[in-house]
């Protein structure tokens, strides 16, 4: 066991910030990591036992201890309970012989529940040895089951035939399919691959390429909207032996899967985007963030990488540009939400936990390994391809006059066909209810659960005047139609997230609930008001339910969501949307809980409360009543 590790290490020339790498090999090799290795590797890395128990257990896929021959991690996010995913879990659960959070007696099967995974288009889904199982039932778990105790590897147990696209490439044989359901620029199939940088960079100085991107006005479309010209401009201008460009594919807000589908059947877009911004910003590194439940797609990914090596599209000299040198390395998660914000994904790709940094300094000046980091969205990378190709008054030609170009969504929950639609900035919520099949709406959830959940009713009709100078960021306006609100900057920004539920869905118990447990889960725990804030709104929520709330409970989830948003990063800073933009929007949902009249809380009962305590020390109760 010694000489595998040292192998292993060696592999990564004892670099401590490979650690990520290095965990990943020896999950593989084991399935977990023992004590043992744990003191050997603080031997070969130079660093503490501490700093690597750090790591391990900050990392969802990460394990102290044995798991299971068969790993099964079943998606819990929203979408999937909706689809089932309580029968599933319970059919696995008698299947494979034990529950959740726990290893068969027999050692073949670890069951986990485990956050979105990228296919709420197509759940219950679940990850088995890094095998995606889309479309799970009960008899699929029976058979799926079955199969793997006679010896079936998850590979052979698959029991549709592999996806559309490059989901049935050999690299892939994933059984997922893209569901693309309305194209435009970005997802033209019709596109010349790396046209860009084999035929336009050389006409073009670095500064020009840039001048392009700033003047299209583009703007990061992982969520945040951070002017992308404006980022490369500042990544340019800092002095440094190294630069780095960064693809962030960390795509953990649950109800996305858009970037899942552009690494899927457009990495060549996505890494072309990568070179024209290193060709841009002087960047010699390149550094692709994929998070593990995108484990599938990492040979298929490695397999464009290397083609592109061996046509002079990376390397040295790229497209016969003198001393333009820019190489691209895939670096895999291992399952933390958090690590989408672009400094804990830094902290992660040098091997730490995925704690987000304080600001300043920025990426751009100080990021991965101290160099000036440009760290960009998947989508983002592909949509600067277009914009330096067509330049930026075509790209101005789409969208509004504040939200320019398209927009990729991932549509998911209550609809007839989920997927992936590109639509133009200013497209109305009406008409992506339309364009999904949807009916019966009750409400649509955009951004995800870190954004915000309206509702299609008239705002006047649900009394919520008073709050909107609460909310006002949102572009909310009294007497405007929520069918007829708009995807954009100004009104409704989001990263791509569109969830729908029609009114069978019980809105609090079922999708804030889940929300709020999601956002549990995924803290950090590095500020406290991330850390505590979301568990106490969740037990304030679960008290309303429960039928003994008062009006003054809800006052207090309010005045708790302001608060939480002193929290360091965007995790934190949102966690309490589910609940707030819930009351905002639904508030007569919480007063159709809450005691009528109530003023304050009477749900306290002293004798009980006597009588329990006299009970568990053995003392007779001795009530004297006027």
């Amino acid at each position: 066991m010694k000489n595998e590790i040292i192998t292993i290490t060696s592999k990564y020339q004892d670099d401590r910030h490979r650690l990520m790498d290095i965990l990943i090999d020896i999950h593989d090799l084991y399935g977990y990591v023992s004590e043992a290795d744990i003191e050997l590797l603080s031997e070969r890395l130079g660093m503490s036992e501490v700093e690597i128990n750090e790591t391990i257990t900050f990392y969802h896929f990460f394990s102290r201890t044995p798991r299971g021959q068969f790993n099964i991690f079943l998606n819990n996010s929203i979408t999937a309970c909706m689809r089932g995913h309580d029968l599933v879990k319970k059919a696995l659960e008698e299947a494979c012989g034990t529950t959740f959070g726990s290893v068969s007696q027999d050692g073949m099967f670890g069951l986990y529940s485990t956050s979105c995974i990228g296919m709420n288009d197509q759940g219950p889904s679940a990850i088995i040895n890094d095998k995606v199982f889309t479309n799970l039932t009960t008899y699929r778990v029976m058979k799926l089951v079955a199969d793997l105790k006679s010896g079936k590897s998850p590979d052979e147990a698959i029991y549709e035939s592999t996806g559309d696209g490059n989901n049935s490439d050999p690299y892939v044989r994933a059984m997922v399919f893209n569901n693309i359901r309305k194209r435009m620029v970005i997802l033209d199939k019709d596109h010349i691959k790396f046209e860009v940088v084999r035929s336009l960079l050389k006409g073009h100085s670095p500064e020009e390429i840039i001048d392009i991107v700033e003047n299209s006005n583009l703007r990061g479309r992982g969520g945040a909207g951070f002017p992308t010209g404006l980022k490369w401009h500042f990544g340019r201008r800092v002095e440094s032996e190294h630069r780095v460009i960064i693809c962030n594919a960390d795509e953990g807000e649950p109800g996305t899967f858009k970037d899942r589908v552009l690494l899927t059947e457009f990495p060549d877009l996505v890494f072309e985007g990568m070179v024209i911004a290193a060709y841009a910003t002087g960047a010699d590194i390149g550094l692709v963030y994929l998070r593990y439940e995108y484990r599938y797609l990492y040979k298929f990914l490695n397999h464009i990488l290397d083609k592109m090596r061996k046509e002079g599209l990376l390397g040295k000299n790229i497209a016969g540009i003198k001393e333009f040198n820019f190489d691209i390395r895939i670096q895999l998660g291992a399952g933390a939400y958090v690590c989408g914000e672009e400094s804990a994904l830094i902290e992660s790709l040098e091997g730490k936990r995925g704690e987000p940094r304080d600001k300043p300094p920025f990426p751009v000046e100080k990021g991965y390994l101290n160099y000036p980091t440009i760290v960009n969205n998947v989508e983002t990378l592909a949509t600067t391809v277009r914009i330096v190709k067509n330049g930026a008054d075509w790209f101005k030609g789409f969208g509004t006059k504040d939200s320019l170009g398209t927009k990729l969504l991932s549509v998911s929950g209550d609809c007839k066909f989920p997927g992936i639609y590109e639509v133009e900035w200013g497209t109305s919520i009406r008409e992506v209810i339309e364009m999904s099949g949807a009916d019966d709406v009750q409400a649509v959830q955009v951004g995800g659960p870190s954004g915000v959940m309206i509702s299609v009713k008239d705002i006047d009709d649900l009394g919520t005047t008073e709050l909107m100078k609460w909310y006002k960021p949102s572009g909310m306006m009294v007497a405007q139609k929520t069918f007829d609100r708009k995807l954009s900057y100004s009104d409704l920004p989001t990263g791509g997230s569109i969830m729908i539920f029609n009114n069978k869905r019980d809105l609090l118990k079922e999708v804030v609930m889940n929300f709020m447990d999601f956002f549990i889960e995924e803290s950090c725990g590095s500020c406290s008001t991330c850390r505590n804030l979301p568990f106490i709104m969740k037990q304030k929520l679960q008290k309303i339910l429960d039928g003994h709330g008062v009006r003054k409970d809800i006052d207090d989830l309010l005045s708790w969501g302001k608060i939480i948003k002193i929290s360091r990063c965007g995790l934190g800073q949102t966690s309490a949307n589910p609940i707030v933009s819930s009351i905002l929007n639904f508030r007569y949902l919480y007063e159709q809980h809450v005691k009528a009249m109530a003023d304050f809380d009477n749900v306290f009962d002293l004798e009980k409360s006597v009588e329990a305590a006299n009970s568990f020390v053995g003392r007779k109760a001795n009530f004297h009543h006027a």
